[in-house]
């Protein structure tokens, strides 16, 4: 990661930057009871979340985090009512055309994750002007989880793998968890070394599975539309004070 004027060296000054995660990923969870407490309709509550969205990216980029993957729609939310699905399409959209000058601006990096074949053209449509406008951003990845499953991107690595195989181009016995980390959706990104999950639920719901192996799980009753930076700092403290194993001994 290349530091820009964006990032902060005074910010945060009791934790090194080299105790600080690389990449953060976020289980963005709340925005309905969020708005269901302040009786509100839920879609208010996805309508502030797109600002905590801001905050946290900007804040992460300020505090030198190489990247910051955020759980936007899992491949089971299509469960939802329709209005509420097209709400956040909607909103979505609205996001991708109002965001784009600003992480060019600040020399951000997007990625999108998960599989894109429910989403509406005009919304991938979108995505690829986003992304392309970003693409020779050097300065932190942001990484929108949109219609994302773990298990279907394991799925999809699996079957991206076996046709390798298939074609002569690798023996099974080859195989090893370098080529299914160079298959998953989030190659080339650091693994996550923290998670984050709003609102106090204590699952992971399908989310980076493989890549969260050794994370650091921190968890925060706050719904998402109020998390800030001073929710952000405390997980990054908490991260730092912490002894990681990886299996081995103290």
């Amino acid at each position: 990661m290349n530091f820009d004027a964006n990032f902060d060296p005074e910010s945060l000054p009791d934790v090194p930057l080299e105790r600080r995660p690389k990449h953060i990923a976020v289980i963005m969870d709340g925005n309905g009871r969020w708005a269901q407490q302040r009786k509100l309709p839920r879609i208010e509550g996805h309508r502030l979340g797109v600002e905590a969205v801001r905050r946290t990216m900007e804040a992460c980029q300020g505090l030198g985090i190489q990247a910051l993957t955020l759980y936007c729609l899992s491949s089971e939310n299509w469960k939802r009512p329709q209005e509420e699905l097209d709400f956040l399409m909607h909103l979505l959209k609205a996001y991708l055309i109002a965001e784009r000058s600003n992480l060019a601006a600040r020399n951000l990096q997007l990625r999108i994750i998960g599989r894109r074949d429910r989403m509406p053209e005009e919304v991938q449509h979108e995505m690829d002007r986003t992304i392309e406008a970003c693409q020779k951003n050097t300065s932190m990845t942001l990484c929108l989880a949109i219609n994302y499953g773990s298990r279907s991107e394991i799925v999809d690595a699996m079957r991206a793998i076996a046709s390798r195989v298939q074609a002569g181009q690798l023996q099974i016995d080859e195989i090893d968890e370098v080529d299914i980390d160079q298959h998953l959706y989030t190659v080339g990104l650091p693994e996550p070394d923290l998670l984050i999950r709003t609102s106090g639920e204590m699952r992971i719901s399908n989310f980076l599975l493989w890549q969260i192996s050794y994370a650091e799980l921190w968890v925060t009753e706050t719904h998402w539309p109020d998390f800030g930076r001073e929710h952000l700092e405390m997980a990054i403290r908490e991260f730092a004070n912490r002894q990681r194993r990886f299996g081995g001994l103290c």
